[in-house]
């Protein structure tokens, strides 16, 4: 047993030892133990929170918590109980840790979204991306950014080829790790971004880094579902293409991604108003588009 939280007296004593703390947020992919005192029928020793963060409970159906700690989330538990039981007593354990996501971009074998180990650390993001692509010289600086929080750079010389292991962080939840190819080329990204033009890409870059770095902040107002790219081949044939880039965000598909090329165009239509499609996934396109930087 991890962590638990009572409404009644804290246990803290017994949890001392606890990989997590009273400050944990619970996510997607954890598994609760959730005590309703006097009620058996009401208790579930393995409680898995759902995508979107909400648990099963008996009797009073789904109850958010979702980025609440322990604590809370026993209150909210207790709160929808109230409504069948006079004064119900509720502890919630975190008895298993749920997979992290995190996303590889860049210079990777095999870019993509990846479910990683909870507790896991750099090297082990990369590696489930199949371990870095080919590299001319000394190892980049990785970029590396969580949900809200600022860019942090992390030396993969001294990681890789110097063995030291400070440089392997922990990664958080929705992490995105980006590595830069040592080449380099321009692509235009018009449209509905925020800064519409020549945008410096890395090879092995595709459209998702491309949008990201061009931004797409709401204000935008983009349609990601209908994301042109317009080559021309060197026979001179005009190639169009529309990929999905919502789609891709959504199930971290990267094979559905197009690898862009110097001169390539990408065009990113106005959306109707509504961003009902997008907004899930726009503070993913908001954290690549720091890390590789627009």
């Amino acid at each position: 047993m991890l962590c638990l939280a009572t409404l009644t007296a804290p246990l803290r004593p017994a949890f001392a030892d606890a990989p997590v703390g009273d400050d944990y947020k619970i996510r997607s992919g954890d598994v609760l133990a959730v005590t309703v005192f006097g009620e058996p029928s009401l208790s579930q020793p393995q409680l898995k929170v759902l995508p979107g963060g909400a648990v099963v409970e008996p009797l009073v159906g789904e109850v958010n918590v979702g980025g609440l700690t322990p604590t809370q989330a026993a209150q909210a538990l207790a709160t929808a109980l109230k409504r069948y039981l006079r004064h119900p007593q509720v502890t919630v354990a975190v008895e298993q840790l749920g997979p992290v996501n995190v996303y590889v971009l860049g210079n990777v074998k095999l870019p993509g979204k990846y479910l990683v180990e909870p507790q896991s650390r750099l090297m082990d993001a990369i590696a489930a991306a199949g371990g870095l692509g080919p590299v001319d010289g000394d190892y980049p600086d990785a970029k590396v950014s969580t949900a809200g929080g600022e860019p942090k750079t992390v030396s993969l010389q001294k990681l890789f080829k110097e063995g030291d292991l400070s440089e392997n962080q922990p990664v958080e939840p929705d992490t995105t790790i980006y590595i830069p190819s040592p080449l380099t080329f321009n692509v235009q990204v018009l449209g509905a971004v925020d800064h519409a033009g020549d945008v410096p890409l890395h090879e092995g870059d595709g459209i998702v880094v491309a949008v990201a770095r061009a931004g797409n902040s709401p204000n935008a107002q983009a349609d990601l579902n209908h994301v042109v790219i317009r080559r021309v081949e060197t026979n001179g044939k005009v190639m169009t293409k529309t990929v999905n880039v919502y789609e891709i965000l959504k199930t971290g598909d990267t094979s559905k991604d197009v690898p862009l090329k110097k001169g390539d165009t990408v065009y990113v239509p106005q959306g109707s108003g509504k961003h009902d499609a997008m907004s899930p996934f726009s503070s993913v396109l908001y954290a690549i588009g720091r890390i590789v930087g627009f």
